[in-house]
């Protein structure tokens, strides 16, 4: 029986929501081993004065097997 374990991971880009995806699994993956599946639990976007979007936000929960 696989015994399963969430974190969740906030991280930012100033290309997309996806690339930023990517950097929260890549950084989780630095410490953590056997990550299975990522969950967007929330995205948002800041703007600027002028009304330009500059960075890409997203919160996600990591899900990846416990070694017993």
């Amino acid at each position: 029986m696989a015994v399963l374990k969430v974190i969740e991971i906030m991280a930012d880009s100033p290309k997309s929501w996806e690339d930023a995806t990517r950097k929260a699994v890549s950084q989780a993956a630095k410490s953590v081993n056997n990550i299975k599946a990522v969950w967007i639990k929330d995205q948002s976007a800041a703007v600027n004065k002028k009304g330009k979007v500059t960075s890409f936000r997203v919160t996600t929960k990591i899900t990846f097997e416990v070694n017993s």
